[in-house]
């Protein structure tokens, strides 16, 4: 490679700066790097999606696994186009299965979960480095920036979870609202059945469609994390430097040795002279040097620390005279060596342990001895007040739920007035059902309520044909109530009859 076609910048940067580098590489190449991805990727995960239709979390998980086999892609047209060999989508696609031939095992086994994974993988691909002499490389290169790689790859992970959940909480903002009535999300989730496996399917292909988005600039990161640390390395900014100099001086070189032969020759008798007399007094200063040197280390000096304890100043010794002869009596003086001795040493860490342990002690008897006071002070609890009982709501939606505002026989009154006075006799049903749920079966209703909130608490009892019942009556209810649509008359003998159905008994099943 030559340096001198970079189509960057070639000098050290910050870890994060070089991140920011490989996010300006990627936007630079966008198209090819998008379009050569979904190109390899996408076909691969349609693949899987069609032989494991009946299990789509094992399809994901196989096509995630397989990220970096199309890693390699990317990497291989940012190093051609750094270059300024920017390969077409056509060539790049096709160099694609080459670029599989060299460690892919390896990259899909025990280094597929390397936090460094897009910094250290051109030291496989573009150095062809394996073995030994990849640790050894690696070894070099993960002294610094091992950390910015690895948090790129945890910022990653995030990311492509941030936006693979926007993506699905998009496609449920676009969902019209007759639509997202008629679907049950918890149904959904609990489906046994084949028929929703499209949905998870869906969902899926959102992840592999951010991918095309983010893959390329993570591994674009990576690679400028790559490229700054062998800047740093092996000096690429000063071989530049030193290239450009040597470029400009090439024209004028046979000149400028002219002149500084010139001044050679004129200047050569007193540099000669110059030089005699500096090599002499060099000479003379190094061998004084060198011997002090000498005299500081043993075995002619030989530097000591010693602690002891003392009196006083003991440096004036004549002042020690004026009063004696300067010496301390032979008991004193043997009571300060035996101080300063190794068994006094063991001696004092004793009675430190035994001070401690009479400490402890000492607090473990006053606990003991305190121990009710304590017991009563600690185990005081604040007293809760009663929980108070809610009274039941007396009207839902401007219904009212009170048990003797109800008939006794309800499906047989909403027979009677389906022919003439069809809303009374579906707001009779919905009444009732509304009393049972907040009579019968205890649901905690609030007057505030909305008639989904309603089915959600239906959903909590998991009874499975009153939630049925409650789903169909309420989306009637809801037809006339809010869109003046009557139920066609086979649904109001179906709602009478599951009513029978339901509360034949007059209580909750």
């Amino acid at each position: 490679m030559r340096l001198s076609d970079a189509s960057v910048v070639i000098r050290p940067r910050t870890a994060w700066e070089a991140m920011d580098l490989g996010v300006l590489m990627a936007r630079e190449y966008r198209l090819l790097l998008m379009s050569s991805w979904a190109l390899v990727s996408l076909p691969v995960f349609a693949l899987l999606t069609a032989l494991l239709w009946d299990h789509p979390s094992i399809a994901l998980f196989v096509f995630w696994w397989l990220k970096p086999a199309f890693d390699r892609l990317p990497l291989y047209i940012l190093s051609k186009a750094l270059f300024g060999e920017t390969p077409s989508i056509k060539q790049a696609v096709r160099h694609w299965p080459r670029l599989l031939k060299s460690q892919l095992l390896l990259s899909l086994t025990w280094r597929r979960l390397s936090l460094s994974r897009s910094f250290v993988l051109p030291v496989s691909q573009l150095e062809g480095l394996g073995g030994q002499a990849r640790q050894q490389r690696l070894g070099v290169l993960l002294q610094r920036n091992a950390g910015a790689a690895r948090w790129l790859t945890i910022i990653g992970v995030h990311l492509e979870i941030g936006l693979w959940f926007g993506c699905m909480a998009m496609f449920y903002l676009f969902i019209p609202d007759q639509v997202e009535s008629d679907w049950d999300w918890q149904r959904l989730a609990l489906a046994a059945g084949s028929d929703w496996l499209w949905l998870e399917h869906l969902t899926h292909a959102f992840y592999a469609l951010i991918l095309v988005f983010w893959e390329p600039i993570y591994i674009a990161c990576g690679f400028s994390l790559y490229l700054n640390r062998r800047t740093v390395l092996e000096a690429w900014d000063l071989e530049l430097v030193f290239r450009r100099l040597r470029q400009r001086l090439s024209s004028v070189a046979p000149l400028l040795l002219l002149v500084v032969g010139l001044m050679l020759i004129h200047a050569s008798p007193q540099v000669m002279a110059d030089d005699s007399n500096a090599r002499t007094q060099l000479s003379t200063q190094a061998a004084s040097q060198s011997v002090k040197t000498v005299l500081e280390q043993p075995p002619f000096k030989n530097p000591e620390t010693v602690t002891r304890y003392r009196f006083g100043d003991e440096k004036p010794a004549a002042k020690n005279k004026a009063h004696g002869d300067g010496k301390l009596p032979a008991w004193l003086q043997s009571l300060l060596d035996s101080l300063n001795s190794n068994t006094f040493k063991h001696v004092g860490q004793g009675l430190e342990i035994l001070l401690w342990s009479l400490v402890i002690g000492l607090l473990a008897l006053l606990v003991w001895r305190y121990r009710d006071w304590l017991r009563a002070f600690v185990g005081r609890r604040p007293q809760r007040s009663p929980k108070i009982v809610k009274p039941a709501p007396a009207q839902l939606f401007g219904l009212e739920l009170g048990i003797e505002t109800l008939p006794e026989d309800i499906a047989s009154t909403a027979e009677q007035l389906w022919p003439t006075q069809p809303r009374e006799a579906l707001g009779l049903l919905y009444r009732g059902l509304l009393s049972r749920l907040l009579h019968d079966y205890h649901l905690p209703l609030k007057s505030a309520d909305t008639e989904g909130q309603v089915l959600e608490r239906v959903h909590q009892l998991q009874q499975p044909h009153l939630l049925a019942f409650s789903d169909e009556l309420t989306r009637h209810w809801q037809n006339l109530a809010y869109g003046h649509l009557l139920p066609p008359v086979s649904a109001q003998q179906k709602l009478c009859s599951d009513w029978r159905a339901l509360f034949r008994s007059g209580a909750a099943q």
